[in-house]
């Protein structure tokens, strides 16, 4: 019978088709890759709710309240097309943040633990081969 057909017409799990490194538990443990898990949800929970917020507050002045939009600011430049291109601006310093976050707390952390995990994976790997040297001279 084959591994994927068990009898009795039961079904049988799919084999693993994901591929976890090894030390992968040990990166999870660390407390360097919370920080980072941390660093991420902090300022994407505060970009978001910023950005939708802005754009939430822009489109409900424009439903609601059109005689406030329709208001000119100078020439026939009204209060609502001035905060139209301003979303413009938004995005570009919400881009320009995260950027600079990226940079500044989050890069470092993973550059860090990229080596751990490289020098991690290095040692099993010379281990192994030791082991792997042991039995291949090994007596009967």
């Amino acid at each position: 019978m084959s591994q994927h057909h068990p009898p009795h017409g039961g079904y049988a799990p799919p084999p693993p088709t994901e591929y976890e490194p090894a030390g992968s538990q040990a990166i999870h443990d660390d407390p360097e890759f919370h920080s980072l898990r941390r660093a991420y949800r902090s300022f994407g929970a505060v970009a978001a709710l910023l950005s939708v917020g802005g754009f939430l507050s822009y489109v409900l002045l424009s439903s609601f309240a059109p005689a406030l939009m329709n208001q000119e600011l100078f020439g026939r430049i009204t209060l609502g097309l001035a905060l139209g291109l301003v979303q413009f601006l938004v995005m570009a310093v919400a881009t320009w943040c995260y950027v600079r976050h990226m940079r500044e707390r989050v890069d470092p952390l993973v550059l860090r633990l990229r080596a751990q995990q490289r020098e991690q994976e290095r040692a099993q790997e010379e281990q192994q081969a030791r082991v792997a040297a042991g039995r291949r001279f090994r007596a009967w």
